[in-house]
């Protein structure tokens, strides 16, 4: 496997965590304004939403680093 479709791969993954984890908050968030839980306190709504923020930085950091590489493969000559 090289390296580009490891970094697309673990971009995908990331790009999932970080969408599931905005979803969870969000639905924390609702949970809690009826006064429920899902994950018992154990993260509060706004936590998960900065982990999503995390996970999203990092897939926009692979997403940059793929599209400098396509720039570079497109200006050598051939």
């Amino acid at each position: 496997m090289n390296l580009n479709r490891l970094a697309s791969l673990l971009n995908h993954i990331l790009a999932l965590v970080a969408f599931l984890l905005l979803f969870l908050g969000i639905l924390e968030w609702v949970a809690n304004a009826l006064g429920y839980t899902l994950v018992h306190q154990a993260y509060r709504a706004g936590r998960l939403l900065e982990l999503a923020a995390i996970f999203a930085i990092f897939v926009a950091t692979l997403l940059l680093r793929q599209l400098r590489e396509e720039i570079r493969k497109g200006s050598r000559p051939s």
